[in-house]
């Protein structure tokens, strides 16, 4: 269970990407019945911390706090700053004792110095990629999406993805209901598809018709709906190659990829706040028939309709205690 989540703040750290990190773990949302998380940030050495922006935190937590932490995150910070070698202890402790680590833009690599890369998928902002996959070799850097979860050790790209991959670590160990919920009150979404190839460095293409985003919000409301390419092609007045082009340059994936993963957020809804059967959720949710959610849910969540609702069901609003030793 995720309950004790800790925030390391290096000299120089990027006060936007902690931000994050507070944002999503440190609130009190216990009011709308939403777990509460024993949130620190911690320093390399209580006190002044000056970060990116120029101006200091006063941080009274050094790093012996995190030594029960199920969440280590590294947020943003001067890549070519090496930290010391208890910080990277840190994290490899984390990493041992079955916690998780996270970082967010250049946090990642942190992570890299203290061997959490190796062999291990990641990602960073993609001003960076080619720098971490030269000064780490072993790691398999992906460059062109917004996080990489890799088990006990999550990375994600530049600034607002770290929200992205908060999001998910919420919905991986809490359920899509509590996600949800914390990203309509940080009025984001609550589930990104695509990646950041979206926003390389590139010229602009010619902008060919207005945003599909009514279309999108129609998609998701008739989701139970045969939704193919020709239909949604001829709702948008565009043919279907076109229709296929600007939904991948828009969303940053294809109109199949965007609608199961759609899908699969829908049932989990229904899974953790409702009675009904597989089935029936999977009808709901566009996929027809109860085989078909399996085969999707268990590919994208790595677990089956069933063993879904028996783990997030009862931790929907089940409050999230101070795991720390009196």
């Amino acid at each position: 269970m995720l309950r004790n989540v800790v925030a390391l703040a290096p000299p120089g750290v990027a006060p936007f990407e902690l931000g994050v990190l507070c944002e999503v773990f440190g609130i009190d949302r216990s009011a709308q019945g939403l777990p509460t998380f024993d949130f620190a940030v911690c320093a390399l050495e209580p006190g002044r911390v000056p970060t990116s922006m120029g101006f200091a935190l006063d941080v009274t937590d050094g790093l012996e706090r995190a030594a029960t932490a199920d969440l280590v995150a590294v947020p943003a910070y001067p890549r070519d700053t090496r930290l010391p070698e208890p910080a990277l202890a840190v994290l490899r402790a984390a990493v041992d004792r079955g916690a998780t680590v996270l970082s967010v833009c250049s946090g990642a690599f942190a992570l890299g110095d203290a061997g959490l890369l190796d062999g291990r998928r990641c990602t960073t902002h993609w001003m960076y990629a080619a720098v971490l996959a030269e000064r780490y070799p072993r790691a398999e850097v992906d460059p062109a999406v917004l996080y990489v979860d890799a088990g006990q050790v999550i990375t994600s790209a530049g600034t607002a993805a770290g929200i992205d991959a908060c999001l998910h670590l919420v919905r991986r160990e809490l359920g899509e209901t509590v996600a949800a919920a914390i990203a309509r009150r940080m009025v984001v979404p609550p589930h990104r598809d695509g990646g950041q190839a979206q926003y390389l460095d590139a010229p602009l293409a010619t902008r060919e018709a207005e945003t599909l985003e009514p279309l999108l919000a129609w998609m998701v409301e008739h989701l139970a709906q045969e939704l193919d390419v020709a239909s949604l092609a001829a709702r948008a007045h565009m043919s279907a190659r076109t229709f296929a082009r600007r939904f991948r340059a828009e969303t940053g994936a294809t109109p199949a990829h965007w609608l199961t993963s759609q899908r699969v957020l829908r049932a989990q809804r229904l899974l953790e706040q409702g009675d009904e059967p597989v089935e029936r959720v999977a009808a709901l949710s566009g996929f027809g028939n109860a085989a078909v959610l399996r085969h999707h849910f268990l590919r994208r969540r790595g677990t089956t309709p069933q063993a879904y609702r028996r783990a997030f069901r009862s931790r929907v609003s089940a409050p999230v205690r101070d795991s720390r030793p009196a």
